[in-house]
C-alpha cells in the first residue's frame, strides 16, 4: 500500500516532466517521524548528482515536535538511494541537453520513505499559460458533462 505524504506541484507547473524514477533517502530517525506527519516541503528543492552520488537539496523537512535538541538540520542535503546505472543515466541527460531533476513526491511504500524524482525540462511563459488554458477548458469540458448528464 502507498500513501502519498507530499507532492510537488509547482514541478508540474514549471517543467514538463520527461522521465521519473523511485529512490530511497538517507534520513535520520526523526526525520522519518516528520514525514510520516506531512512534514515536508518540495517546493524549491532539486536534485544534484556530486561525485556519483544523487543528493536532494533544499527540502524542508521540519524537526520532530517530541524529539530532542539533537534533531537534524531542516534544510540539509539529503543523499538519495538508487543504482549507479540510473545515476549515470541521469547524469549525462542532465550535462547534454539541459534538463534538470526534480522532486515529484514524497511516499511510504511497505513502510519505507521513497521519493519519486523526475528528468524535467523547463517551461517558457507561453507554455506555462497554454498549460492553464488546457487546464481549464478541461475543467469546462467536464463541467458541460456532468450537466447534460443530469
Amino acid at each position: 500500500m502507498i500513501k502519498i505524504v507530499a507532492t510537488n506541484k509547482k514541478a508540474y507547473h514549471d517543467f514538463f516532466i520527461e522521465d521519473s524514477y523511485e529512490a530511497g533517502i538517507e534520513l535520520q530517525g526523526s526525520e522519518v517521524k516528520s514525514i510520516r506527519n506531512g512534514a515536508i516541503n518540495l517546493k524549491d528543492s532539486y536534485v544534484q548528482i556530486k561525485d556519483g552520488e544523487a543528493m536532494l537539496i533544499n527540502t524542508h523537512i521540519s524537526p520532530y515536535s517530541k524529539g530532542s535538541h539533537f534533531n537534524p538540520e531542516p534544510r540539509r542535503t539529503r543523499r538519495l538511494l538508487l543504482h549507479k546505472y540510473e545515476i549515470r543515466k541521469l547524469r549525462q541527460k542532465v550535462l547534454e541537453k539541459g534538463y534538470t531533476i526534480v522532486p515529484v513526491k514524497v511516499y511510504l511504500k511497505q513502510g519505507l520513505v521513497k521519493i519519486e524524482i523526475a528528468l524535467a525540462k523547463g517551461k517558457d511563459a507561453p507554455d506555462k499559460r497554454r498549460t492553464i488554458m488546457e487546464r481549464e477548458v478541461k475543467r469546462e469540458m467536464e463541467r458541460h458533462l456532468k450537466e447534460r448528464d443530469r
